[in-house]
């Protein structure tokens, strides 16, 4: 039976029950009053480690207390906004916890974004105390000036000109923490996407999504039972991802403040880390920047990784390194990062090598689709737009109702991207619609020809985009990052991709570059390779 006729059977049924009105009692719980629970269950024990720096829980949990204090005297009330812009350190996390448990919604600021897109996001989310490390200070004050949102300029420690946070919370005395007056479906995270295609929407992830992603990660994402989670992305944005279901069960978030391969690896050993996220570029680094020799890994039972596809082959590589440790998470903001997850067990490239190409099945408790574009469910194996059900989809875009009732339509979230379900129920994401290429009348999916161009030896890095052809309609166009010392031409990956696409695939122009370009959240720039590809076709 499909999903289509499984859910019209639900409906009929459930129409001729008489069922009672959900009361108070039944009422479903806050993201707030999660970490407020999760900080007071286990006070003794380790929360963060920052460098020598040890905070406990219940030194956590006074921190929190006065960081929400000094909020609400600057005047943070149900319904505020608050930003941050910081490397990892425990008091950025505690910052948007307090902002919670006040009813405020957050927002993160990304550590490498420009000022004028701090300026935009602080103005459209409303934010109106923004928090920064010293080393943003600078460019807090000319965001603070700029902006005709922001009241209040914080910052996390002493700098010129500013109103050091931690002083300020010397002002108060610690209280007992208590849920604020948000409800389920009130605004907490307020995330923007990274607007390489335009300005940043704001993603509007309420607490009932919150409230998802901890139960999804702690039943779905294979974390230890309890975590040593090191993270090194920042956790304003994709690194929170686990750091609260670490906290659910007594575990310890040791932070890092940037990305170093030798580092990593070297903390990984030093802290006796269980669990760790990186998106597929820091694989990579990994992969060519680190030796075996460089760290013990024998503690790692979990390597989480997201937010960017991998290819196949280098995969396997990941897997031959790191050994079974890899565990695939799907997802998009619209639904706080969870979807799918592809299990440790799972990734066999010797006895099922065709999963390494999937991102997994659906987490426990979410519904997906696969549909063409009249929004019939395709055939197993069959091309569609993989559509998504579950509590962590987001309320809405931030100011944007035409484009949410675009995303957000029959009861389903539209992600854009096309994915194939096999037999098995696995997922295999194809690409995003917007990506597609038409080609002499053909369609092709950039994926499929970057999982082919990655498994020529010589070959690291790896993206390929359509290019306006007058011939063509779109030319398909790779660009290629080859080993140190190697030498790749041009006629090798496009007779790569012909044996294993067919011609009309091969690439037509492939260009030879020292390392792709990234967003701020590490995934591949296609919008700076297309100026590029221009900018060499015109030359």
């Amino acid at each position: 039976m499909t999903n289509d006729a499984l859910l019209e059977t639900y409906e009929m049924t459930s129409t001729n029950h008489e069922f009672p009105v959900a009361t108070e009692a039944a009422r479903g719980t806050t993201y707030d009053r999660l970490i407020i629970e999760a900080l007071a269950r286990y006070p003794e024990r380790e929360a963060f480690v920052l460098g020598d720096v040890r905070m406990t829980y219940a030194e956590a949990a006074v921190s929190m207390s006065r960081i929400q204090q000094v909020l609400e005297d600057r005047g943070i009330v149900y319904g505020s906004g608050v930003g941050a812009l910081s490397v990892n350190i425990p008091e950025v996390w505690l910052t948007q916890a307090a902002s919670y448990a006040l009813g405020a919604h957050y927002s993160g600021l990304h550590p490498l974004g420009a000022v004028d897109d701090h300026v935009w996001i602080c103005d459209d989310a409303e934010i109106e105390v923004l928090v920064v490390h010293p080393m943003f200070a600078k460019v807090g004050l000319e965001v603070a000036e700029r902006s005709s949102s922001v009241r209040h300029l914080l910052v996390f420690g002493e700098a010129e000109g500013t109103e050091d946070l931690f002083e300020a919370m010397q002002c108060f005395e610690a209280k007992p923490l208590v849920p604020g007056p948000a409800g389920e479906e009130d605004l907490a995270w307020l995330q923007y996407t990274g607007g390489t295609t335009g300005r940043p929407k704001g993603v509007m992830l309420p607490h009932r999504s919150m409230v998802e992603l901890a139960r999804a990660a702690l039943t779905s994402w294979q974390m230890p039972e309890t975590p040593r989670y090191l993270v090194a992305p920042p956790i304003t944005h994709a690194g929170v991802l686990p750091l609260f279901s670490t906290l659910a069960r007594g575990g310890t978030v040791i932070l890092l403040q940037g990305f170093e391969p030798k580092s990593f690896v070297a903390a990984i050993e030093r802290e006796r880390a269980n669990c760790t996220f990186g998106v597929p570029t820091m694989i990579n680094a990994l992969l060519d920047h680190t030796t075996p020799e460089d760290g013990d890994l024998s503690t790692l039972e979990s390597f989480f990784y997201g937010a960017a596809p991998i290819t196949p082959d280098r995969l396997a590589q990941a897997l031959e390194r790191f050994g079974p440790r890899l565990v695939q998470i799907y997802g998009q903001t619209e639904c706080v990062g969870v979807t799918a997850s592809l299990h440790r067990e799972e990734h066999d490239p010797i006895g099922r090598p065709e999963l390494l190409s999937s991102c997994g099945r659906p987490v426990i408790g979410t519904a997906v689709r696969v549909i063409d574009e009249q929004g019939h469910e395709v055939p197993d194996g069959t091309p569609g737009e993989l559509c998504v059900r579950s509590r962590a989809v987001m309320t809405g875009y931030w100011k944007l109702p035409d484009l949410t009732r675009e995303t957000l339509r029959d009861g389903w979230l539209h992600t854009g991207d096309v994915a194939m379900r096999d037999a098995q129920g696995y997922l295999h994401i194809v690409d995003r619609t917007k990506d597609m290429i038409i080609t002499g009348g053909f369609n092709v999916y950039p994926k499929e020809v970057e999982d082919a161009i990655a498994t020529h030896p010589d070959v690291t890095a790896v993206a390929v985009v359509g290019l306006p052809d007058d011939t063509w309609g779109e030319a398909v166009t790779a660009f290629v990052v080859v080993r140190e010392g190697a030498q790749v031409d041009a006629a090798e990956i496009q007779q790569v991709v012909r044996d294993a696409k067919g011609a009309h695939q091969s690439p037509k122009v492939v260009h030879v570059i020292d390392e792709l370009p990234t967003t701020l959240v590490g995934k591949i720039d296609k919008k700076k390779l297309r100026e590029l590809g221009r900018g060499e076709r015109d030359r």
